[in-house]
């Protein structure tokens, strides 16, 4: 069946649409629902043809209406939340809900890296610079391959050379502290309770 032609009601609807005033706040909330990492004010401007200082105010109202403190939406607070991290802005589960959430990704998609990956990543965040023969003698075990995963999935990268050995000294990367939902390895969680002694591995500084 052939298309019906175009009428001149079906051009001006078109028009209309196209000549619609763009919704910031809306237009900003479609890009972030989608975004896998944080959003720069500069970059969002910039993708919407508006100026900063309007993406600026929209992300503010964004924010308030999902924490609740919009009297225009009802004052309800969101499961989610607009977070500033590594820069820019992205939506993340509220922490009220990562128990439910970690539950749900557990059971219906398990974690895709190994435990042996988790484990060494824990010891480079919280010991970095470290090098591999550093981390191996943490765990105990070769870490060869381990570290070669997480260099490949860019959660780890080498930072500096060893002075005296050569060796590369690894580090975390801004793409960890994405995933993590913080700002800086100063809010990662005391390492010292979670361990036997507290101080097994890890004493000294932890960053």
């Amino acid at each position: 069946m052939a298309d019906a032609p175009q009428t001149d009601t079906d051009e001006t609807a078109t028009d209309a649409a196209s000549a619609r005033p763009l919704d910031v706040r809306r237009a900003l909330e479609a890009i972030l629902i989608v975004a896998d990492e944080p959003q720069s004010l500069v970059s969002l401007a910039t993708a919407l043809g508006a100026p900063v200082a309007a993406v600026r105010q929209a992300i503010e109202a964004l924010k308030a209406d999902y924490d609740g403190e919009d009297e225009a939406t009802g004052r309800v607070r969101r499961g989610f939340e607009l977070r500033e991290v590594g820069g820019g802005w992205r939506i993340y589960v509220r922490a009220d809900y990562d128990p439910v959430v970690a539950d749900f990704v557990v059971t219906q998609n398990p974690t895709k890296l190994s435990q042996a990956a988790l484990e060494t990543l824990a010891v480079i965040a919280y010991r970095q610079p470290i090098t591999r023969g550093q981390i191996a003698s943490i765990r105990a075990v070769n870490v060869d391959s381990v570290v070669r995963t997480l260099l490949g999935r860019g959660l780890i990268t080498e930072v500096s050379a060893d002075p005296e050995t050569g060796a590369v000294n690894y580090g975390t990367t801004e793409l960890l502290l994405t995933q993590l939902g913080i700002n800086s390895l100063d809010e990662l969680p005391p390492i010292a309770p979670l361990l036997a002694d507290g101080t097994e591995g890890f004493d000294g500084d932890l960053h």
